[in-house]
């Protein structure tokens, strides 16, 4: 089997690859696994994408698209003076991953894109209008998110997920955040409830952040800090893209460390941040994401046990609030991985293991195997169906008596026959005596 997993995302496209049998493993991008999900359209109407389309931003920001996931509802587009179909525009972000697919791949395989679980058909349209437009082969799979994440917490995780349970997917992004359950059916994984969050994700912390440092550090000198946050020409925007950039690894340095330094461009400033300062101002924001988990789960109407548990999903799930709160709020310590960015491409094309069949309940309520017989030893071939010359599979030979059987039966006779001698002697003295 030949398949390529896409997770195309808000703020990055991740994509694992599955070559005949091997393990999956992600396709990188400019030695990276998380591939840009920007857009730039070139004065020769050329559309790049990736790191590609962020480098040629700088020049003209507007032709530059850095997240068409959220404009997947306009049909169209303006880059520059250019209406451009945003089914294009994630086209070029798939077509990227086309590229790098058929180097491991070859030409044929199958292909399957993940979608949030709240969807609509037409939206669901776009990515696939836009896998053809990447020249993606076709017919292209389709699957939810949260189904995929929970293929990777069954297939690599191994995590027990028996029919009827069902696991509670947290799935924080750059762009968004989205809460499911999915529970195990006969016939496969279901989503049971979903709801999302659209103005919470990893870009809405990093704002967050830069605002903070704004008012911490820029009262003094406001219009250079004002300048780098609405640039007007090209050196502020390259200082502008610097600054999230920082930003950005900064939030995620604070998520293994206690502090960080950070460089403020034009103010150049060293500044210091903290994780309690990080975390003061994204505890109202992840304080919405757990509430929208809970609700979640109560839309599912589980069983008390029914739940095995949290996944964490997502680039922004690592920070460690966003397990404290969950454990805080619902009493469970969610499942969490050190990259759960590619959790979702990489659980679209796991394979699932064969559900094991319930054991058959006979008249006497107890269990009774329906595929495994409990005899082990062999029965003897019928000699009818063994083909002339061959002796057939080895049967074993009957069991010997057992010794202490024999002991017992000799010694039955020996008794027997003593008595027998002792009345025939008596009986012949008595004829002697007569």
């Amino acid at each position: 089997m030949r398949a390529v997993g896409i997770d195309f995302g808000t703020s990055h496209t991740v994509a694992v690859v599955a070559v005949d049998g091997a393990p999956a493993r992600p396709l990188l991008f400019d030695g990276s696994p998380l591939l840009a999900s920007a857009v730039y359209l070139d004065p020769g109407g050329r559309l790049a994408a990736g790191s590609d389309a962020v480098r040629a931003a700088r020049l003209n920001p507007a032709r530059f698209e850095p997240n068409p996931k959220r404009r997947v509802d306009e049909g169209e587009v303006l880059l520059g003076s250019t209406s451009v179909p945003v089914s294009s525009l994630v086209g070029a972000v798939l077509a990227r991953v086309a590229a790098e697919t058929r180097r491991w791949a070859g030409e044929e395989y199958a292909v399957v894109l993940t979608h949030p679980a709240g969807w609509s058909a037409l939206r669901r349209g776009v990515l696939v209008e836009a896998a053809a437009t990447a020249g993606l082969p076709s017919p292209v799979s389709l699957l939810p998110e949260p189904v995929a994440a929970a293929r990777y917490f069954t297939t690599v995780l191994r995590g027990s997920l028996p029919v009827g349970a069902a696991l509670a997917v947290y799935d924080l992004g750059a762009g968004t955040f989205d809460a499911a359950v999915v529970r195990r059916s006969p016939a496969g994984l279901e989503v049971l409830a979903s709801h999302g969050l659209p103005d919470v994700g990893g870009l809405d912390l990093d704002q967050a952040l830069v605002e903070h440092l704004g008012e911490a550090y820029s009262p003094s000198r406001t219009a250079l800090w004002d300048s780098v946050l609405a640039p007007v020409d090209m050196e502020h925007r390259r200082q502008r893209a610097l600054l999230y950039d920082d930003v950005r690894g900064t939030k995620e340095a604070l998520s293994r460390s206690a502090s960080a330094d950070v460089h403020l461009p034009a103010l150049e400033v060293a500044a210091h941040v903290t994780r309690d300062e990080l975390e003061r101002l994204a505890r109202p924001m992840l304080t919405r994401t757990v509430d929208c988990l809970a609700r979640t789960i109560a839309d599912a109407r589980l069983e008390e046990d029914d739940l095995v548990g949290v996944f964490l999903v997502g680039g922004s799930s690592r920070m460690p609030l966003v397990a404290r709160l969950i454990h805080q709020e619902l009493g469970i310590a969610p499942t969490a991985i050190e990259q759960p960015e590619t959790v979702v491409a990489q659980g679209a094309v796991s394979v699932e293991p064969v559900a094991r069949v319930p054991a058959q309940r006979g008249p006497s309520d107890r269990p009774v195997s329906a595929t495994i017989p409990t005899q082990r030893v062999p029965m003897p071939p019928d000699p009818s169906t063994v083909p002339v010359g061959h002796a057939g599979p080895a049967v074993p030979a009957p069991p010997a008596p057992r010794p202490a059987a024999n002991r017992a039966g000799l010694a039955w006779v020996v008794i027997l026959s003593v008595l027998v001698a002792v009345a025939a002697v008596g009986l012949a003295i008595l004829l002697l005596n007569g």
